[in-house]
């Protein structure tokens, strides 16, 4: 009896095992590239160029941040172009944030997640690691989508769940309804410096 109560608790410790850890991914060193992968909250809609999130991280960590964010993208574009980027920038980690025009248009939810859960695969099969930051769902007290939470529990990934919903629900560092100010983007910055390295193994 006692024997079986000893095995069936070892079983049960070694499922447990890493429950409730950070997600992690592998440690970056100098010559790393991060991908901020996005649309126009990558790209910097809403400030300079050189006030956008990525710009602020290379900044802030000293890392080659490359900008691919393109204004306006829906996943499905997104998704039809990650390939491309993937082959030319090889990057060490994707900072994946998308999804936020799927919302303005009303597109069905599944089909965004689709896509997401798509272009994580992808990021993956290529060697990088990912991030992902999740895009406040409109509306008049905003949260962020489900959709992103899930995901990043399905692929045991690092997320940056609500940093965009505080910086956008805060008149300081919002440029307009969507969109963060140079103020926001810079607090965005910091908080995903603060989660790669949390993060790092």
């Amino acid at each position: 009896m006692k024997r079986t109560l000893l095995i069936t608790a070892l079983c049960l410790l070694q499922l447990c095992t890493g429950c409730g850890q950070q997600p992690r991914i592998d440690r970056l060193t100098g010559d790393s590239v991060i991908l901020a992968f996005g649309d126009s909250l990558t790209e910097g809609s809403g400030a300079n160029p050189d006030e956008s999130y990525p710009a602020r991280l290379a900044e802030r960590t000293g890392f080659r941040v490359i900008n691919a964010g393109v204004a306006g993208e829906i996943t499905p574009e997104g998704l039809r172009r990650l390939p491309d980027v993937l082959k030319k920038e090889k990057p060490d980690l994707i900072l994946l944030c998308h999804g936020g025009n799927d919302m303005l248009r009303k597109f069905n939810t599944d089909t965004t997640e689709q896509n997401l859960r798509a272009m994580i695969s992808m990021a993956k099969e290529a060697g990088a690691d990912v991030i992902l930051i999740a895009v406040p769902k409109p509306g008049i007290i905003l949260k962020p989508a489900k959709v992103y939470k899930k995901l990043a529990d399905e692929f045991q990934i690092p997320i940056d769940e609500k940093s965009l919903s505080r910086i956008l629900q805060n008149p300081v560092f919002k440029a307009d309804a969507i969109h963060p100010n140079a103020a926001g983007y810079n607090r965005l910055s910091q908080s995903l410096a603060d989660l790669i390295d949390k993060s790092q193994r």
